[in-house]
């Protein structure tokens, strides 16, 4: 009896299942038709319902590194450098002014040099005018004392009473002693006297300068 049971209960098995399989196909059909949402319906209600997410906060500003201390070094050596350059600086100026003052010497001194050579000509000049000079007044004296000594003692000692002294003298200094005694000893005695003393003083000032 069970088992005649069971073959007949076998055979409506499997009309129950397709058709289950049947209506749950149309089920999905119809849902496809009206628009209810699947998988990607259900996902977007999930996040329509889902809390907002908060705003993102605006970023604050980012804040300047600062800058790395100074190397001590490299400060000593700009320090360094600048106390160098200003030496140079202040060596090429010395430098310069020496170069200046020197310039400056040679020039006065090639001034100098070229006025002591006016100079020296110039001197020598006068040198050569002074002795020509000297030479035509030594020739008018020994002129003069010629003609004194070619005259009596006596006239000539009348001449010497009336000149002046500083030429008389001359006069005496270049007579030769032997024609100069008489006329001295012909003049009058005050006159003889001034004569002789004015004589030796001119006498021993040419011997010192000898």
């Amino acid at each position: 009896m069970r088992a005649v049971f069971a073959r007949l209960q076998r055979p409506r098995l499997l009309p129950l299942i397709l058709a289950a399989c049947a209506g749950l196909a149309l089920v999905k059909a119809e849902g496809l038709w009206r628009g209810i949402p699947g998988e990607a319906g259900i996902v977007a209600s999930a996040a329509a319902s889902a809390p907002p997410m908060p705003a993102p906060s605006r970023a604050a500003p980012p804040v300047a590194a600062a800058p790395p201390p100074p190397d001590p070094v490299d400060q000593a050596e700009r320090a360094l450098l600048g106390r160098l350059r200003e030496r140079r600086l202040e060596m090429d100026a010395r430098e310069a002014a020496i170069s200046a003052r020197e310039a400056m010497l040679g020039a006065a001194e090639r001034r100098l040099t070229t006025r002591l050579e006016e100079m020296a000509a110039l001197q020598a000049r006068l040198e050569a005018l002074e002795r020509g000079r000297g030479e035509r007044e030594e020739a008018g004296w020994r002129g003069l004392v010629k003609t004194y000594e070619t005259m009596r003692p006596r006239d000539a000692a009348t001449v010497f009473d009336d000149l002046e002294m500083p030429v008389l003298v001359q006069f005496v200094n270049r007579m030769r002693e032997a024609k100069a005694a008489p006329v001295i000893g012909a003049m009058r005695p005050d006159r003889a006297r001034s004569l002789i003393a004015e004589l030796a003083r001119l006498r021993s000032a040419n011997n010192r300068t000898d």
